[in-house]
């Protein structure tokens, strides 16, 4: 049933009013942006229905308040710690200026009341709005962030670390306590643990070596060296991540797999999976930073073309099946699976994962880890799953026949079944699992839709135009047609923003392939790769390159990128 209009924000009333947005449009960005945890105007614009131009220019006319360009505004000018940071942060609302018992605040949206209301409780004055255009005040509260991360980098920066006393040998219960509470190693580490999060990245990398200590980034897919702590600390670091993470600290022979959670405000929480291992010069530790968010951002902000996400909503949408999503380590493939089991996740579906482990807590879909020292393997879950009464399943990944033929009669007996594979491209996905041994008339009945995935660096907005020889743009990829000149190539630039890389995020790159009767026929007589690569092209499908060389073609990312990462 349609959501009624008293359900949207006084904005989204007027734009279907006033013939801006129609009503069924108005209430599906207003469920999506509910479920995302969004406002209406954030899903707006990331629905590419209006621009944040257009909005903020029918807010101001609507309402009668002011329009500013925050373009113009200085941000070293504004008031600071008017309005705590924590509202900034989740209501997207910056104060501009102050007079009297009034504070002008910037904002998006000013008919939501409850904001207002908000603010107005929390600093004891009373709102001003000024409409700003929406894209621009999130590139100014990331800002404000940001800025608010270096003060805590400048609160460390006069912690000693060198008179920190060296412990050899293993940790005893006394020198344990005496690490833990030692505060400014943990407030070191929280420091490391802040910028990481506010820069990006993906994972941190607490690296000893027989010399020195190095402390990495994995940001965008790339390693960079951040810090390099004083050597006499490194077994107070590992210390305080382990007791934190619920490890144990005595034992520092064998790896140790943990998970830690850190609460940045009452809406966002940041889990870590943290994995120990013994080196030459004592124990290297990584954190993978999981940012539950990544798993609402939605499916539009994944870089599926049209064409693809269609074909990928489609499948999962039936009632019975397999979808398989494959790639290497590092390629979103467990984004994009949560952003479908997100899509699936309603109140009359029943979903079980079983995952090795668990990245992102979903409410609602019954996750389970696996534990193969207790018996609790991929194919154990499965089965239990299946006297669970499930209408949806995830497997973590298929790594062996028992786990793949079990999967697979699921997916005949009237379950979708969601997993991943290591394989280079969806045609090698099929005779993958023929190798691992199960009967190709099992995989044409119960596979639906293979997809590839990689994840290439976007251009930053400081790229610049580049001239490409014709030869070269053909031998990477492009026909002759695609040189028509209508569009322009670019190439990385370097700025503040990106750290002088030329990148900022990455984008996905897609091979989505339907199984169509005629690849079924392919596989049933025990085809090749080739042969379903073969059968792809025909019918259009386009593979790793050619979906990277449309991302080339609109200016998202860069030539000697998408080259790095695909295979043509």
């Amino acid at each position: 049933m349609a959501a009624q209009p008293t359900h949207f924000s006084a904005l989204g009333r007027a734009l279907v009013q006033h013939g801006r947005l129609g009503q069924p449009d108005a209430t599906a960005i207003q469920s999506e942006a509910n479920r995302a945890g969004l406002s209406f105007v954030q899903q707006l614009v990331a629905s590419k229905k209006l621009s944040a131009k257009e909005i903020s220019l029918f807010a101001a006319q609507t309402f009668g308040y002011p329009l500013l360009d925050l373009n113009a505004v200085d941000l070293e000018q504004l008031p600071a710690n008017l309005i705590d940071a924590k509202i900034v942060t989740s209501h997207r609302v910056v104060a501009l200026g102050k007079r009297g018992n009034r504070v002008f605040v910037a904002m998006s949206d000013p008919s939501n009341e409850q904001v207002l209301q908000e603010v107005k409780f929390a600093t004891g004055m009373t709102m001003e709005p000024v409409v700003v255009e929406d894209d621009k005040l999130a590139l100014v509260v990331r800002k404000l962030t940001d800025s608010s991360a270096k003060s805590i980098e400048m609160a460390t920066e006069d912690v000693d670390l060198s008179g920190i006393e060296v412990t050899d040998g293993e940790a005893q219960p006394e020198v344990v306590t005496e690490e833990i509470d030692d505060a400014p190693v943990v407030k070191y580490v929280q420091k490391i643990l802040l910028d990481a999060i506010n820069g990006g990245a993906s994972d941190i990398h607490f690296e000893p070596y027989e010399k020195f200590y190095r402390i990495r980034y994995r940001t965008d897919g790339i390693l960079y060296d951040v810090a390099q702590p004083p050597l006499a600390i490194k077994e107070k670091i590992a210390s305080r991540i382990k007791v934190v993470s619920k490890l144990d600290i005595s034992e520092k022979r064998v790896p140790q797999d943990g998970r830690m959670k850190m609460v940045l405000s009452k809406t966002r929480a940041i889990d870590f999976r943290v994995s120990t291992l013994p080196t030459l010069f004592g124990e290297k530790i990584v954190m993978r930073i999981l940012d539950p968010s990544s798993a609402t951002l939605g499916i539009d902000a994944l870089g599926y073309e049209p064409d693809q996400k269609e074909a990928l909503m489609n499948a999962i949408q039936r009632p019975y099946g397999m979808v398989l999503v494959t790639g290497p380590t590092g390629s979103g493939k467990t984004v994009s699976l949560y952003t479908c089991l997100n899509i699936l996740n309603k109140p009359g579906i029943n979903i079980s994962t079983a995952e090795d482990p668990a990245e992102i807590n979903l409410p609602g879909v019954n996750q389970v880890n696996v534990n193969d020292k207790q018996g609790l393997t991929f194919a154990a879950a499965l089965k239990a799953f299946l006297r669970q009464d499930p209408d949806i399943i995830m497997v973590g990944e298929i790594r062996d026949i028992e786990t793949g033929e079990i999967s697979i009669k699921a997916a005949q007996t009237g379950h979708m079944v969601l997993s991943t594979l290591h394989t280079n491209d969806a045609p090698t996905t099929l005779t993958r699992l023929m190798n691992m041994g199960i009967a190709p008339f099992n995989i044409a009945s119960s596979v639906i839709l293979i997809t590839a995935q990689r994840l290439a660096r976007k251009l930053c907005s400081c790229k610049k135009p580049v001239d490409i020889p014709e030869e070269a743009l053909l031998r990477a990829g492009f026909k002759e047609d695609d040189l028509d000149g209508t569009w322009q190539p670019f190439a990385p630039g370097g700025c503040e923003l990106c750290k002088n890389t030329g990148y900022k995020g990455r984008v996905g790159i897609y091979q989505v392939m339907p199984i169509s009767e005629e690849m079924e026929r392919i596989i049933m007589k025990n085809g090749t790769s080739i042969d379903l690569a073969d059968q792809a092209q025909r019918e259009g499908i386009r593979d790793l390159r050619q979906s990277g060389l449309l991302k080339v073609k609109k200016g998202l990312t860069s030539l000697e990128e998408i080259e790095a990462v695909t295979n043509e």
